[in-house]
């Protein structure tokens, strides 16, 4: 496969996860905060095709789950509902602007559909990880964009002006790059106050992860404005009275954006776990807003651990998602290094 095919379908795919992240209301059948304690760590919803009474056409069914005992779940095959697609339900915002109830599928109550099982609460756990994917996956791509923004602008000012503008800002960085970043973000998030709303939450961790990370990226790009700061058309503009502002966004900066990228792609899964891992240890986002961190502190206990396997499922969605960032960066990386190579 060529490469720059390879790096469109990544990036499809990495879109195609970030945009059932932002169309979470729509797809899933279920507010995130919905209970139903009647079905407490019920499995996930057998889907069967049957042609129901007075029509012709094959359609997906679910059948009404009823407790056998405490825990233990069989379904009711007397009592069965067809699945209806973009039906209405709870209320949402679609993209977080227009207020909607439309949902992309659904059954009719009394009955219940959970593709994924229900948590301890009776919770829909599939609404809750497409809930829980804006949070994980938008402070993954918020912090990126401020560790480059901070990285990029300290790296171009240190490599532009170099001597002691350089060196305290190169400093700095290897201070930074020194320090083991998860205990720092623990160091960090222990000074903030625990009790706060989730909208806070998620911007202290964009803060608080964006701000440890800008230290590699101020390095790479300084690197490149150090060499291109003594290229002929640089030094052609300023001879001709171009500002070192001019200099730096119309000439310098350009030369960094590849570099800049191809960072992204590595930052922005690492990013994540940061904060599946800060949530995952109570220290994120809390109940009852989900994340996919904190879907997974119910796994610390052990009987769920073992006995309800769709608890794991944030887990198993980590691995597509650093899959794909994982690829996609190696192949930007290889990209830059023949582009390099070509000059």
């Amino acid at each position: 496969m060529k490469r720059k095919t390879k790096i469109a379908l990544l990036l499809f795919l990495a879109g195609a996860l970030h945009l059932m992240a932002i169309s979470a209301g729509f797809i899933a059948p279920y507010d995130f905060a919905e209970q139903d304690r009647e079905f407490f760590f019920a499995p996930p919803t057998r889907v069967h095709f049957a042609v129901l009474r007075h029509e012709a056409l094959l359609r997906p069914v679910v059948c009404q789950m009823k407790e056998r005992e405490i825990g233990v779940y069989a379904e009711d095959v007397q009592n069965c509902s067809p699945v209806r697609f973009f039906v209405h339900g709870s209320p949402y915002k679609f993209l977080g602007l227009a207020p909607s109830t439309r949902h992309l599928f659904g059954v009719d109550p009394p009955a219940r559909i959970f593709p994924l099982g229900t948590d301890g609460y009776g919770r829909d756990v599939f609404s809750r990880l497409l809930y829980g994917s804006q949070i994980s996956l938008f402070a993954g791509l918020l912090a990126t964009f401020l560790s480059l923004a901070i990285g990029a602008s300290l790296g171009t000012i240190a490599g532009y002006y170099g001597k002691w503008v350089d060196a305290i800002v190169m400093r700095c960085a290897e201070l930074f790059l020194a320090l083991p970043w998860l205990y720092l973000l623990f160091a960090l998030r222990a000074f903030l106050p625990l009790h706060i709303s989730p909208i806070e939450a998620f911007l202290l961790l964009i803060a608080v992860i964006g701000l440890v990370g800008w230290a590699r990226p101020a390095r790479l790009v300084r690197g490149i404005v150090l060499s291109g700061r003594e290229r002929h058309y640089v030094l052609a503009a300023r001879v001709f009275g171009g500002s070192d502002f001019y200099l730096m966004r119309r000439h310098i900066l350009p030369l960094t954006y590849s570099v800049l990228v191809t960072q992204a792609a590595w930052l922005i899964p690492q990013y994540i776990l940061a904060e599946v891992t800060l949530s995952f240890l109570g220290l994120g986002v809390g109940e009852p807003a989900p994340s996919w961190g904190n879907m997974l502190t119910t796994l610390q206990q052990y009987h769920v651990a073992v006995s309800y396997w769709w608890m794991w499922a944030p887990g198993f969605v980590l691995i597509p998602v650093f899959l794909s960032y994982s690829l996609l960066a190696g192949a930007l990386q290889r990209t830059d290094s023949n582009a390099g190579g070509g000059l």
